[in-house]
């Protein structure tokens, strides 16, 4: 020690640094190293060998070199100040005082991994309010949960416990595990995936979707889903705007091939190092058994994912716009699935099956609450009424999660009544709105069950549902009360909350809501409300019990001569007439009354359709007579999207008016019929 003695005071020179400077740092025990264990093992000969870099402490420099230990200690210091790597104060400080280093045990903190420009972009996307932060954390919602600490948990506590099953047979939580280390060593080393980065996902549901997720939550990266029925336009502007380094997808979708589709499109997307192929092997292509191969083991400096940490990023579907991406971390996704498990009742040794795609949010909120509540994830790679018929009587799932479609399509098929239903505890409906008839068709075929519906977004997640002790009118007339932690309200067009019965914009805020969209300011500013409220887009009205019952969107309204309506309700109506197989209403400009409804249809095959049979149906009905549509569009498709919302902003009423004949689609351009309302 100097005891603060200036260099004045200790006689130490510019010239005595020069001379003695490197002879003092070379003799320094700042050098030290161990390799291997010599001392322990009382191999003499190889402690002699690298005896001179174990180095020397200050008075034996000073002793041997001719200066007092104070000038050496200045001297050193200097030295160090000069050129030493302070990495070495990190590798004291690792092991403690006293106790000299290993090198094959540490890595500087120089050489240690650094975010890349792309990943630190995506990070500075979650801009959280420093209150919300600190309320989500004093009440709980936020903790440190991470899919990949879930994943280890479960193989710790019950190793031998289902984790997947499907047609094949089954796995253990401790054979996932062992299978996704791997995977995720395959992808660290194959595809050059750091923390951070993007991996792009198009894969039915299958084992291989689940292995994929789960290894590079496991590596830190972060997960951008692709729908399967997207072909090049779409992998295109989603690979390019997520910046994904590798794409995960199958060898054939059809009579397409993404990989072939890169091989003519690669050099448009920079960003893309590396895809793997599920099937057949494809040339340039990393085969995805290859990734559990043996791959190296992952560098000891490998960062472990934390709660903070990206997880999603997922484009919404786009009914109105260009889809827009959704970053969002695991304190949002998981705390809401942590208490979603509770709130659905899912127990270890459950069995939860999806009948939407893994690329959908809805979906892989059920894998969320299957791995955090111990359960088995049922595997059903792509929905037929048929597939999901055999799907639940072969794999047995309590849960089972759909879209209203899904369960229409297997009632038309007249299969529900052929089938085992009673492992079933619950059945959840959300994707679309949920026909309050279905729901009562449905129901009584669940002899052990009920029906959940629920609402949420790419935005939130699950942001509302039914509980499983409301009666099945509450889940036929809406999608029940807020997700725990998460608040609604139903607000004017001023932000002005409004009391229960009155219909107006479902707003929400809470723990899950992301913070805004990734590098699209303008439409992170339309999102929110100047007191941080997210605007959903959906009309909604609120019960007194807190029950919210979705009417519609914003975009939808018709606004016929200053009277606006949501057409949602005309729509349900019109689909249950027995000739209508789709049907959607949109305004078309007027230039007397502004707006005026055209109903789009989509017959069921060999049906007739005329707007007069649609009209008197509905007045029949009760409908109010301003709902009434005016104008007939048969179609033989409604323009939707990958998860089936009709996109609304590409209906385009036909120029050419037709006599007063029943319209029936053509192949080409559609029929049209108009009426005025009187």
């Amino acid at each position: 020690m100097t005891q603060r003695l200036t260099r004045a005071q200790l006689g130490v020179t510019d010239a005595m640094i020069a001379a003695f400077g490197e002879t003092v740092f070379a003799l320094s025990n700042n050098h030290q190293i161990r390799r291997g264990d010599p001392v322990r093992a009382k191999d003499f000969a190889a402690i002699e060998a690298h005896r001179h870099e174990l180095g020397m402490g200050d008075a034996e420099i000073a002793d041997r070199i001719g200066l007092t230990p104070a000038q050496v200690t200045l001297i050193r210091n200097l030295e160090e100040r000069r050129r030493f790597r302070t990495g070495h104060y990190h590798m004291l400080n690792a092991l403690g005082g006293g106790k000299r280093y290993r090198a094959e045990r540490f890595v500087p903190f120089q050489d240690q991994f650094r975010f890349g420009e792309e990943a630190l972009r995506l990070r500075a996307a979650f801009s959280f309010d420093p209150e919300r932060v600190r309320s989500h954390v004093e009440q709980g919602w936020w903790r440190s949960d991470t899919l990949s600490g879930w994943l280890r948990r479960n193989a710790r506590e019950r190793p031998d416990g289902t984790a997947l099953v499907d047609k094949r047979g089954t796995v253990s939580f401790s054979g996932l595990a062992a299978r996704v280390a791997a995977i995720a060593a395959g992808l660290h080393h194959h595809g050059a995936v750091r923390p951070g980065d993007v991996v792009a996902v198009q894969l039915p549901n299958g084992r291989e979707h689940v292995e994929i997720l789960l290894a590079a939550s496991a590596l830190g990266a972060v997960t951008t889903t692709l729908y399967m029925t997207y072909r090049g336009a779409e992998l295109e502007a989603q690979l390019h705007h997520s910046k994904a380094r590798m794409l995960v997808a199958p060898d054939r979708i059809g009579d397409f091939s993404p990989a072939r589709w890169l091989s003519t499109h690669r050099s448009e997307l920079p960003s893309l190092a590396a895809v793997v192929i599920v099937g057949a092997e494809v040339p340039g292509t990393i085969p995805f058994e290859r990734l559990a191969a043996g791959a190296p083991a992952l560098p000891r400096d490998r960062r472990e994912p934390t709660a903070a940490d990206p997880f999603l990023l997922l484009y919404t579907s786009g009914t109105t716009s260009s889809p827009k991406g959704v970053p969002l971390n695991y304190h949002q996704m998981l705390t809401n699935a942590r208490v979603g498990i509770e709130e659905h009742d899912i127990r270890a040794g459950d069995v939860v099956l999806s009948a939407a795609p893994f690329g959908h949010l809805y979906a892989l909120y059920s894998v969320e609450m299957a791995l955090g509540g111990g359960a088995a994830i049922a595997l059903l790679p792509a929905f037929s009424p048929p597939a999901l018929a055999e799907a639940v009587e072969r794999l047995r799932p309590t849960h089972l999660f759909a879209g209203p479609a899904h369960l229409a399509a297997c009632l038309g098929a007249g299969l529900v009544e052929r089938m085992d239903l009673a492992s079933l505890r619950l059945v959840v409906l959300s994707g679309a709105a949920v026909p309050p008839d279905l729901v009562h068709a449905f129901a009584p075929h669940l002899p052990n069950g009920r029906i959940c519906q629920l609402w949420g977004m790419t935005e939130l997640q699950a942001g509302l549902y039914t509980r499983t002790g409301d009666d099945v009118d509450v889940a036929a007339r809406s999608a029940g009360r807020p997700s725990p932690g998460t608040q609604v309200r139903i607000a004017d067009e001023s932000g002005r909350a409004l009391p229960p019965g009155e219909e107006g914009e479902l707003q929400a805020r809470g723990p899950s809501v992301f913070t805004g969209y990734f590098e699209n300011p303008e439409a992170t500013a339309g999102a929110f409300t100047p007191d941080g409220w997210f605007r959903s887009g959906d009309v909604a009205r609120m019960d007194t019990g807190g029950n919210v019952t979705l009417t519609g969107r914003l975009k939808d309204v018709v606004n016929r001569g200053g009277v606006k309506y949501n057409p949602q309700e005309v729509e349900l109506l019109i689909e249950s007439l027995p000739a209508v197989h789709q049907c959607a209403i949109a305004p078309v400009p007027d230039e007397s009354l502004g707006e005026r409804a055209c109903c789009y249809v989509v017959p069921r095959p060999g049906a007739v359709v005329t707007l007069d049979e649609i009209c008197a149906f509905l007045l029949a009905r009760g409908l109010a007579k301003f709902k009434l549509p005016e104008r007939l569009e048969v179609l033989n498709e409604l323009p939707l999207t990958a998860t089936r919302k009709v996109i609304k902003a590409r209906l385009r009423p036909s120029p050419t008016r037709l006599g007063p004949q029943p319209a029936t689609p053509r192949q080409g351009r559609e029929q049209t019929r108009d009426r005025s309302i009187q």
